[in-house]
C-alpha cells in the first residue's frame, strides 16, 4: 500500500503524549525548530499543544495573519485547496465535465462589487489583515511547490498541487449559510400543486400571524417545476469524488462508489434541509450571579455536517493589540467562536431571510431582455472560459437582471429566473465580522462589531469579565413591503426591497432578569416586534431550547461540570411528551406490550446504551410517517419533506378529524400499531432479545471524508473516523440526528468561563490536522465520542505547560 508519511512537524509525536504525561515528560519531549519564511518582518512563534493547537505569538498585526495563513494551510491544506477551486470555479479543470455546473454556478455567484469596499467591512484594517492571511497561504503553496513532500495526500491522488490564493478566494461565499432559496422553490411549487392552506399546515411558519404564501397571478405555478436553481445548487454542493478521479493505486470500487455517493448527496440534502429542523446549534450565556464562582459562563456548540477533516479549527492568536483563542473554519483569518481578555462569545443560526426568486417575462424577440415595470431591460452578461480535464475549454455566458444572477431560462414559455441575494452586497462573506469582535472589550464594542455581521444570520452571545451577559441577532435582512419571501414572486418591480433593516434594529438583550439568555435555532421575537417583514419565518423546533432553559432556569447556581453535561445532554422532551400517551394503553401481543411497559417506566434519556431508547426512537419514527400519511393526503404527500415535530406532537396531543370519526380513539390506535410495528422491525433486524435493542446499536458516528466514495477499503480506513455509537437525537441538546448514521452535529465546543480563562474546554473532532499522516487528525475523537473535552490553554504559562512542539517563523531579509 502507498505510504503518505511526511516530515512535518507535528507527524513524529508519539501518540502516548496526547492525553498523558507530566508536564515534565512533556518538556523533555518537545519538538524546536525554526522554518525560514519569506514575508514575515519579524519572527513568530508558534506554540502546538498536545492536543494540536497552535498558539501565535506574533510582534505585529501582519506577522500575525501571515502566521495564522501558513500554519491553518499547512494543517488543512487539501481543505484549502478545495475551498479555492470552489470560489475560483476551477474544479472542472482536476474532475471533469461532471464539475461543469458547479463551476458556472460559482463565476455566476462570484462577488463582482468592489473588494476594497468588501473588506473594509470587516475590519478596519480589513484589506492588510487579509492580504497578510494570503501571503501566508501563499508561502505554504510556495514551500510545497519545492518539497513535495508537504503536498497533502488527497491532492497527490488527484494529481495535483496546491495553487495561490488572493483575497478574492478568501472573501468567496460559497459556503455559508446564505438563505432559504431552495425551501422558497420547493414551497412555490407545493402552493402550485396543493395549495397554500395545506403548507401552512404542514410547516410552522412563525411568529407573526400567517405570512402569505400564495402565488402572484402572474407566477406559472406550473414552470416551477423545471430545474431552476441547479447552478445555484450545483456552486453550493460539498465536494464528493469518485474512483476514476484518481490515480489507480488508490481506487475503491466503482459501482459501490456510486451507492455511497448517492446516499451522501441525500445525507447532504437532509442536512441542508432539516438545519432548521432537527439539527441546528446551541448557545447560552450565565449571568454572574448564576454561577457558583461568580463569574459569567459562555457555552456554544454549532452544529454542521460532521466529517474528516473537522470543519473547523482552533487557534490562539497574539499580537500588540490581539490576544484571542477559539475556532472558526481554517480558510477565514481571525475567531469566530472564542474569548480574548475581556469577554467570551458564540453564534447559533438565527432565521434571516436574504433571497428571493423572482420570476420574469422574456422579449420574445430577445430572450436577454426581461420585462421591468412595463418596459425591456437588457441584461447584464459576462463571458468566461471553464477549463475541463480530458476536454477542450467551455465558454459560458454568465447573465444578470437589476436583481441578481440569472439561474434559468425557459425558452418555450418565455420566462426567465434569477436570485436576489443580499449576501452579494459588501459584507457579505461569511464569519469575517468576527475580526471586528475579536478586538471587543465591552458589550458596547461587542454590539456594534455586531453591525458589521451581514451573513450568515446569527445569535451572537457575549459574556464578560464583568458578570455581564448578551444577545444580539445578527445578519442582512432585506425589509420586504410586500411579499413574505416564502414563494417566488414576480421580478417585475411589484416586488421590490424597501432597503435593509440595521442589525442593531434586529432583537437583542443585555442582562435580562432570568439572569441567563440561551439559543438553539428557536424563535426569540415576539409577536409584537415591529419588523417582521425583515424577520424569517422558517425556525427549528423549540425542544433543545425548552431543555436548556429548564437546566438553567432551576434556580440552582452552575459550573463549568453543569455546562459539559448540557452540552452533551440526551434528555427527550418529545418522549417525555409522547411516552405518557402509552401510559394507559395495552397491546394484546406481548412484544409490544413488553416494549410498552419499558417506554412507560423509562426515563427518557436517549442514552446509546439504551434498550428503551432505541424501541423510542423506532416508534417515533413509524408514528411520525403514519401521522404524517393520516394528516397529509396522499397526492400531496411526496412533496412534505420533513413536517417539524412540533406538529406532530400538537396533532397527537389535540387530534382532529383527520385521523378518524372518534379522533382520541384514532390517536390510541395509531400509538400502538406503529409500537406494533417498530417492534416488529427491531425484532427482524436485532432479533427477539429485547436486550440487542439498545439505541446506539442503530445510531453512530461515521466522520466520512470527501474521498471516501473514491477510495479503495485500505486507503478509506486510513482516511475515514468510526463508527462508533451515539446517544440523543435530532431534538436533544447533544443533537445528533435521527438517522443511521450522524451526519452532523457539535463536532466543535466551547466552554468559557469569563475572567478564568485557562478553565476553558473544547472539542474539535477528529482532529486539529487535515493530514491523515499526522497524531493530530484523529487523536481528539476519542474525548469527542465519549462526550469529554480538552483544555483550551490562554496564558501564556499554561500554554507552555501544554507545549509539544515549539517552531519559530523566521524571517527572510533579501
Amino acid at each position: 500500500m502507498p505510504s503518505f508519511v511526511t516530515s512535518r512537524l507535528t507527524r513524529a509525536m508519539p501518540f502516548a503524549l496526547l492525553f498523558i504525561g507530566s508536564t515534565v515528560a512533556a518538556a523533555q519531549a518537545l519538538q524546536r525548530d525554526t522554518i525560514r519564511v519569506p514575508g514575515l518582518t519579524q519572527p513568530v512563534e508558534v506554540l502546538r499543544d498536545r492536543w494540536g493547537v497552535p498558539h501565535i505569538y506574533a510582534r505585529n498585526e501582519h506577522d500575525l495573519f501571515f502566521a495564522q495563513g501558513y500554519s491553518a494551510a499547512r494543517d488543512r491544506a487539501f481543505q484549502f485547496e478545495m475551498w479555492r477551486r470552489q470560489a475560483t470555479g476551477t474544479m472542472a479543470e482536476v474532475i471533469g465535465r461532471r464539475e461543469l455546473n458547479r463551476d458556472h454556478g460559482a463565476r455566476l455567484f462570484k462577488f463582482r462589487g468592489s473588494t476594497s469596499a468588501d473588506l473594509a467591512r470587516y475590519h478596519p484594517h480589513g484589506a492588510a489583515i487579509v492580504g497578510a492571511f494570503v501571503e501566508g497561504v501563499n508561502a505554504y503553496v510556495d514551500e510545497a511547490a519545492r518539497d513535495p513532500k508537504l503536498i497533502p495526500a488527497e491532492l497527490r491522488m488527484l494529481g495535483i498541487a496546491p495553487g495561490r490564493w488572493t483575497p478574492e478566494v478568501v472573501i468567496s461565499r460559497h459556503q455559508g449559510l446564505l438563505g432559504n432559496i431552495e425551501d422558497e422553490l420547493h414551497y412555490g411549487r407545493f402552493v402550485a400543486h396543493h395549495g397554500a392552506a395545506l403548507l401552512q399546515k404542514t410547516e410552522w411558519f412563525h411568529p407573526a400571524p400567517a405570512p402569505k404564501l400564495d402565488l402572484d397571478p402572474a407566477i406559472d405555478g406550473a414552470a416551477l417545476d423545471a430545474p431552476i436553481l441547479a447552478l445555484y445548487e450545483a456552486f453550493r454542493e460539498p465536494m464528493r469524488f469518485q474512483p476514476d478521479d484518481i490515480k489507480l493505486a488508490y481506487r475503491g470500487d466503482t459501482a459501490v462508489a456510486r451507492r455511497l455517493a448517492a446516499l451522501d448527496s441525500a445525507a447532504d440534502a437532509d442536512v441542508r434541509w432539516n438545519h432548521r429542523r432537527d439539527i441546528g446549534s446551541n448557545n447560552w450565556v450565565v449571568s454572574g450571579r448564576r454561577t457558583l464562582s461568580g463569574r459569567a459562563l459562555m457555552a456554544n456548540d454549532p452544529h454542521r455536517a460532521i466529517a474528516a477533516p473537522s470543519l473547523r479549527y482552533f487557534v490562539h492568536l497574539n499580537a500588540p493589540g490581539w490576544n484571542v483563542v477559539g475556532g472558526g473554519e481554517p480558510v477565514i483569518p481571525g475567531i469566530s467562536i472564542g474569548h480574548n481578555e475581556y469577554g467570551a462569545w458564540g453564534l447559533t443560526v438565527f432565521s434571516t431571510d436574504g433571497e428571493d426568486l423572482m420570476v420574469y417575462k422574456t422579449n420574445p424577440a430577445n430572450y436577454s431582455q426581461y420585462q421591468y415595470k412595463g418596459a425591456w431591460e437588457s441584461m447584464r452578461m459576462i463571458r468566461e472560459t471553464i477549463a475541463i480535464k480530458g476536454e477542450s475549454t467551455r465558454e459560458v455566458t454568465l447573465k444578470y437582471t437589476r436583481h441578481g444572477p440569472v439561474v434559468y431560462e425557459d425558452t418555450v414559455r418565455r420566462l426567465a429566473y434569477a436570485v436576489r441575494a443580499a449576501w452579494l452586497e459588501p459584507g457579505g462573506a461569511p464569519y469575517m465580522a468576527s475580526l471586528r469582535m475579536d478586538q471587543a472589550k465591552t458589550w458596547e464594542e461587542f454590539r456594534a462589531a455586531c453591525s458589521y455581521s451581514n451573513i450568515p444570520g446569527e445569535n451572537m452571545i457575549w459574556a464578560d469579565v464583568g458578570g455581564n451577559i448578551g444577545w444580539q441577532s445578527v445578519g442582512i435582512a432585506p425589509i420586504r413591503p410586500n411579499s413574505s419571501g416564502l414563494v417566488p414572486v414576480p421580478g417585475d418591480g411589484r416586488y421590490e426591497w424597501a432597503g435593509y433593516l440595521p442589525i442593531l434594529e434586529k432583537p437583542h438583550a443585555f442582562n435580562p432578569p432570568e439572569g441567563y439568555i440561551a439559543t438553539a435555532n428557536n424563535n426569540l421575537t415576539p409577536e409584537s416586534y415591529p419588523f417582521h417583514n425583515a424577520i424569517g419565518w422558517e425556525w427549528a423546533d423549540a425542544f433543545r431550547f425548552a431543555r436548556i432553559s429548564e437546566v438553567l432556569g432551576s434556580g440552582r447556581r452552575v459550573s463549568m461540570m453543569d455546562m459539559m453535561r448540557l452540552q452533551t445532554d440526551y434528555t427527550s422532551l418529545i418522549a417525555r411528551a409522547l411516552v405518557p400517551m402509552l401510559a394507559s394503553l395495552s397491546s394484546a401481543d406481548p412484544a409490544t406490550e413488553r416494549a410498552r411497559q419499558t417506554l412507560v417506566a423509562w426515563d427518557h434519556v436517549l442514552d446509546k446504551n439504551s434498550v428503551a431508547a432505541g424501541i423510542y426512537e423506532a416508534w417515533f419514527r413509524t408514528l411520525y410517517t403514519n401521522v404524517t400519511n393520516a394528516v397529509v393526503p396522499a397526492p400531496a404527500r411526496p412533496m412534505v419533506r420533513g413536517v417539524p415535530a412540533q406538529r406532530i406532537v400538537e396533532w397527537l396531543t389535540s387530534p382532529g378529524g383527520e385521523l378518524g370519526v372518534n379522533p382520541l380513539a384514532a390517536r390510541d390506535s395509531l400509538l400502538l400499531s406503529s409500537l406494533a410495528s417498530a417492534v416488529a422491525d427491531l425484532s427482524t433486524r436485532h432479533g427477539a432479545d429485547m436486550a440487542e435493542w439498545a439505541w446506539g446499536k442503530d445510531h453512530k458516528a461515521m466522520l466520512r471524508h470527501p474521498m471516501s466514495t473514491a477510495l479503495n477499503a485500505q486507503q478509506k480506513a486510513l482516511f475515514e473516523v468510526g463508527p462508533w455509537p451515539r446517544g440523543g437525537d435530532g431534538n436533544t441538546v447533544g443533537a445528533t440526528g435521527s438517522g443511521e448514521f450522524q451526519t452532523a452535529g457539535a463536532s466543535f465546543r466551547l466552554i468559557v468561563e469569563a475572567n478564568d480563562w485557562d478553565a476553558a474546554l473544547g472539542t474539535n473532532a477528529p482532529g486539529q490536522s487535515g493530514d491523515v499522516s499526522s497524531p493530530h487528525y484523529r487523536d481528539l475523537f476519542e474525548l469527542w465520542k465519549n462526550d469529554r473535552y480538552f483544555p483550551v490553554k490562554f496564558s501564556r504559562s499554561a500554554v507552555e505547560s501544554v507545549t509539544e512542539a515549539r517552531t519559530i517563523l523566521a524571517p527572510i531579509h533579501r
